[in-house]
């Protein structure tokens, strides 16, 4: 039984680390949602004021969308290896498809969560109703009292702050333009589903890699990434151990680190710059002599070996 369970375990982790990038976006679409409900009742505020109430609706929906972007831009590990690659190869060997695959991987993962916070605004529509009531045209409503200031009356809509005479005209308004915003929210998100699919049917189409190979590919990315990460983190500990250790004489260590640095006694202590430059920027797929070459790593590990280095 217990083996049984964790074969179980097993397989279950197998199957999300393969589906990570589909599981990280819709942690972050949840997460998303989560956050624009928040924001909702417990922030939002419409002013109910002539053209303040524009400029709010449309900050609500696009100011929060911005800031997600931004953010899903830096976090992501490619806009780095660009920067990396520019900064150290001046873009010498970044080619345009390359340089056009990985702009379409950075802003896929980054536009996820702005555009779940603008459909979702737009689907609950209460900054559409708020940017957008004072440009209601009164002669559309039936019977709608006459009023030298109509701008005013119909900027306080969204708050049901409104004289008596046009209290009956409040749920019409909210209606009508509710059922706008809803109606812009599920067109934005048909076409960008159909521009997703679109995409993905264009890269699978234009990849000189099979199907099976490429998540192979993605696959070793994922576990080197992992082992490069989990390994520096012990270097950079031995490195930093040996250190303290020349100045004061000794070293603080639990047992664990003990085991653990008496196991990396003979590695390299430094690595030089030149080394780390090598391993590290924008690296698409290659072929040498009919043998894949999964990433910049596997490339130095290649050339190494060849030369004997």
């Amino acid at each position: 039984m217990a083996a049984l369970i964790s074969e179980n375990f097993k397989f279950v982790a197998l199957f999300f680390k393969s589906k990570d990038v589909m599981i990280f976006n819709g942690l972050i679409g949840l997460g998303t949602v989560a956050s624009q409900t928040a924001y909702n009742i417990f922030a939002f505020n419409c002013p109910c004021s002539p053209k303040k109430n524009y400029l709010y609706g449309l900050a609500a929906i696009g100011v929060p969308a911005l800031a997600f972007f931004v953010i899903g831009v830096m976090l992501n590990r490619n806009t780095w290896d660009i920067v990396s690659e520019c900064r150290t190869r001046k873009c010498r060997k970044l080619s345009l498809s390359a340089a056009f695959a990985l702009l379409g991987s950075i802003l896929g993962r980054a536009v996820v969560a702005p555009i779940t916070w603008s459909v979702i605004s737009l689907l609950r529509g209460e900054a559409y109703v708020c940017a957008l009531s004072e440009f209601v045209d009164p002669s559309s409503l039936d019977h709608f009292p006459p009023t030298t200031k109509t701008p005013e009356i119909m900027a306080r809509f969204p708050c049901k702050d409104i004289p008596a005479p046009f209290m009956n005209y409040s749920r019409v308004i909210e209606r009508q333009l509710k059922y706008e915003s809803q109606l812009l929210g599920w067109l934005l998100l048909g076409i960008i589903s159909l521009a997703v699919f679109l995409l993905l049917c264009m890269k699978h189409c234009c990849s000189t890699l099979g199907y099976q190979q490429e998540a192979y590919w993605t696959q070793y990315r994922s576990n080197e990434q992992d082992l490069f990460q989990r390994t520096a983190e012990v270097h950079s500990k031995y490195h930093a151990a040996e250190c303290v250790k020349n100045f004061f004489g000794f070293v603080a260590l639990e047992n664990q680190e003990k085991q653990l640095l008496e196991d990396c006694k003979g590695i390299k202590s430094v690595i030089p710059r030149m080394e780390w430059n090598r391993v590290t920027g924008v690296y698409m797929y290659r072929e040498s002599d009919n043998t894949p070459i999964y990433s910049r790593l596997n490339k130095w590990d290649m050339y190494t070996k060849e030369n004997n280095c």
